[in-house]
């Protein structure tokens, strides 16, 4: 006897923890019976459907056939004829490739040409096969389990056309052998995983592009596997901020650029070096930019060591910088200790590239920017005390604010490009020296 009551708290509790619905559950319990029904007591070709009733606990089984016609099927009788017609060609074949039949052939075609007044032709070019270019026959053949004539259903139902399924009702049954039974709770695990993983696929899709939260489940070969609830998240190694270390149980936000779904589930990519990460932490951080007054305009990133990002405003009244610096500093350093200490310079973005690319050199005092718009290439002028602050430890700055700017920039102190003009300078005038003593001589 089926206990409604168990069931019932069974069917709550998938709902709530898994996420998969009541109907979806119902459905997948109607198939597995549906497939014990045929593995027991049904035949080839026989397709059952099972009605489960949850307020009883009662099954009503019922038999499904397709309306069909001439057109969509091969019936017994034209099968049988079909397979006569290939035993009769393949014995033609056989008996027309003795030597003796080939020149009776051959000679019946000469005297068929010749009482025509034709002239015989037996080149070897102008045998053809008879059965080229007729149509595939692409019809299924008829199964009295699966299909029924539309004449015969017509009798039964008037308004059936054709292609529509009509339904007779099966004897209930409610001993299933072990065989059928071991079926049919292998169907019911198969659709609850497709119908937890589309749940889980239809969940965080909405949520790619967005920081996720969970917590360290296990730690293998340097790829972190975090628990998001209802499913785990890849945290791979190059996806980490270099020098972090994490601990089972700890807690971890990361985001989520991609949802992969495989045969073998749902996997959900997580990063922590992404530059969108860097942007959605100051979305948490401050309301301007996630209302659209402050737009995030150029990211360039290198985690755990410093990034540059260029910010705009489109209320006049509102600074983009001091909106994601916060008052004393307090939301850059809250998404600087989220990013382990990652030093961060936050850039007023403007349509000016020259005066983007000086903005974009800071902490360095840019003295002048010259461009090669041919090139796409900046010269900035530096003092010659700012000049080892402009390029960074080992060309950090200036490369982030290349990335940044999407302009390559040379770096050249105030110093070294008068040192160069006075030596040009000179040159130039030993060179006119010379040329005057040819001329003299």
């Amino acid at each position: 006897m089926l206990d409604l009551k168990s069931l019932n708290a069974a069917l709550e509790q998938l709902e709530a923890e898994r996420g998969i619905g009541r109907e979806k559950i119902i459905d997948a319990i109607e198939q597995a019976l549906a497939t014990a029904y045929k593995k027991e007591y049904g035949k080839r070709g026989q397709i059952v459907r099972a009605r489960f009733n949850i307020g009883t606990g009662s099954t009503a089984f019922e038999q499904v056939k397709e309306i069909v016609d001439e057109t969509l099927v091969r019936t017994l009788e034209e099968r049988e004829d079909e397979h006569a017609r290939e035993v009769e060609e393949a014995e033609e074949k056989r008996i027309g490739t003795s030597p003796l039949r080939s020149t009776v052939s051959k000679g019946a075609g000469v005297k068929a040409a010749v009482a025509k007044g034709g002239e015989a032709k037996t080149e070897p070019g102008d045998e053809r096969d008879d059965s080229e270019g007729e149509e595939k026959d692409e019809r299924v053949n008829f199964n009295p389990e699966h299909h029924i004539f539309i004449e015969d259903a017509r009798k039964i139902k008037r308004d059936v056309a054709l292609g529509d399924e009509i339904v007779f009702p099966l004897e209930p049954k409610e001993d299933f052998g072990r065989i059928a039974a071991q079926t049919a709770k292998q169907v019911v695990i198969q659709k609850l995983r497709e119908a937890e993983r589309e749940s889980v696929l239809g969940e965080f899709s909405g949520k790619q592009g967005e920081i996720v939260s969970g917590t360290v489940q296990r730690i293998e070969r340097g790829n972190i596997f975090i628990d998001l609830g209802r499913t785990v998240g890849l945290l791979a190694r190059e996806e980490q901020i270099p020098g972090e270390r994490y601990r089972q149980g700890e807690r971890v936000r990361a985001y989520l650029y991609a949802v992969d779904d495989s045969p073998r589930g749902v996997y959900l990519r997580l990063s922590r070096t992404h530059p969108q990460f860097l942007k959605r932490l100051f979305e948490i951080e401050s309301p301007e930019i996630a209302s659209g007054t402050v737009e995030v305009k150029t990211i360039a990133r290198e985690p755990g060591s410093r990034s540059k990002i260029a910010v705009a405003s489109s209320d006049a009244h509102v600074d983009p910088v001091g909106s994601l610096v916060g008052q004393r500093g307090v939301r850059v350093s809250t998404v600087t200790s989220e990013l382990g200490g990652e030093k961060i310079d936050i850039i007023e973005w403007s349509e000016e590239p020259a005066a983007f690319i000086e903005d974009a050199l800071s902490p360095a005092r840019v003295l002048e920017v010259a461009l090669d718009e041919a090139d796409h290439r900046a010269t900035a002028t530096v003092a010659p005390e700012q000049q080892s602050l402009a390029i960074g430890k080992g060309g950090q700055n200036v490369r982030l604010a290349a990335k940044l700017t999407g302009w390559k920039i040379d770096i050249r102190s105030a110093a070294g490009s008068e040192e160069e003009k006075q030596e040009q300078k000179e040159v130039q005038g030993t060179e006119e020296k010379e040329v005057n003593e040819i001329i003299t001589d």
